[in-house]
């Protein structure tokens, strides 16, 4: 069985605008905030895997592989689905590292809607989303991939 997706884009993310409203004792800021996409970002392909391996193709510069959300992304649904197939994820970064344009973000949730796909697990966005909110605040409103609003830490769109 072989299977690749190819050329999948990971669009980065704008806030409209940015109303901190405060601090929870966990540390997180709460906020409110608009999202929308830009039509620019990363671009990712997936090979599936029949041994159950994750990796990257090639190492993400300046990220380890146990920093690395979309390996972070793909094991969380490996292992709460139970399925035994793998991947080797291929990346093209163009969104910088830290520049708050949500692209480790936006890579991982593009992993999970992929390999929902690649590995016919037939999960809803609201459970992808559910998974992608334990890996980080802002990758629902990816998976649910439009312009929103949200509250709290970002999870609530």
């Amino acid at each position: 069985m072989s299977a690749h997706f190819e050329e999948i884009p990971a669009p980065a993310k704008l806030n409209l605008f940015l109303h901190v409203t405060g601090r929870r004792p966990d540390g997180y800021h709460t906020l409110q905030t608009l999202f929308t996409f830009l039509d620019y970002g990363d671009t990712l392909d997936f090979d599936l895997t029949e041994t159950g391996e994750i990796r990257q193709r090639q190492p993400v510069c300046g990220i380890g592989p146990d920093e690395d959300l979309c390996i972070k992304a793909a094991r969380a649904l490996q292992q709460a689905s139970g399925v035994g197939y793998g991947v080797v994820i291929g990346m093209r970064k163009k969104i910088p590292l830290g520049g708050g344009l949500g692209g480790g973000s936006s890579d991982a949730a593009t992993t999970l809607l992929v390999l929902n796909r690649l590995w016919h697990l037939g999960w809803t966005r609201q459970q992808l989303a559910g998974l992608g909110l334990t890996l980080g605040a802002d990758l629902p409103v990816f998976i649910g991939g439009h312009a929103a609003f949200a509250e709290g830490i970002g999870e609530s769109v």
